[in-house]
């Protein structure tokens, strides 16, 4: 069957092209770049391998020389944009480093709104996917805990920021599906909170609520706190 292979494999072990004839007119990362073109455009359902080949104006059958399984496009996909980080030096903060990452990531996340649906920690052997780990683990040489908690660190901070930017797309999403306002809607919130709070029934949340009440939150500097707080935990 087309498209299936039956054993594991990885897409960057194989040649670009399999089978025989001519100079391959492809390259991965032109089959990868339609591929997020589609993505960004129509959303990842739209990604087929019918649709990436017409993008690229060839059949589909041929581009299962250069891409096997949907899977694979994924993978490609998904190191395709991992290209889009600028990787500095090392400045020897490691908090400020990683930092700095993590708001790229949400930058990227950002621009291509599919990238969530399709990540999974199978795809980091990519290129840029390896020259970003490579990058983070320079960043974090400061930190005096062992090499695998290093990596858990990255991981942990890239599911953070992947839990925050979901948060923030469900948010977008349901501001586009009601006619009243941000603002509006808080407003009601708040003040059937305020009903709930005055019963006594959760004396502990009004006496918080009490103290301190709940100013208006900027989304990026609650970024920010989310990912330091992470870093906190490792140092």
């Amino acid at each position: 069957m087309a498209g299936r292979a039956a054993e594991p494999e990885v897409i960057w072990a194989r040649p670009e092209r399999t089978g025989r004839g001519p100079k391959p007119a492809y390259s991965r990362a032109d089959i990868a770049a339609a591929a997020v073109r589609l993505a960004d455009a129509h959303g990842v359902e739209a990604v087929s391998m019918r649709r990436v080949a017409a993008e690229l104006g060839c059949g589909t059958m041929s581009l299962y020389n250069y891409v096997p399984r949907k899977e694979d496009l994924y993978e490609l996909m998904v190191d395709e944009v991992s290209g889009e980080y600028e990787l500095p030096e090392p400045t020897g903060d490691w908090r400020a480093d990683m930092l700095a990452t993590a708001r790229q990531t949400r930058a990227i996340m950002h621009r291509h709104p599919w990238l969530h649906r399709v990540m999974t920690t199978f795809y980091a052997s990519g290129p840029n996917a390896l020259r970003y780990l490579e990058a983070c683990l320079g960043y974090l040489e400061p930190l005096d805990v062992p090499p695998g908690t290093k990596l858990e660190c990255v991981a942990m901070v890239n599911g953070s920021v992947m839990t925050y930017v979901v948060n923030e797309f469900a948010v977008a999403e349901r501001a586009r599906a009601v006619p009243w306002s941000a603002e509006q809607e808080q407003a009601v919130r708040d003040a059937y909170l305020a009903r709930q709070l005055s019963t006594g029934r959760y004396p502990r949340l009004a006496a918080l609520f009490a103290e301190a009440p709940a100013p208006p939150q900027d989304p990026d500097a609650v970024f920010e706190r989310a990912v330091l707080r992470v870093l906190d935990g490792f140092a």
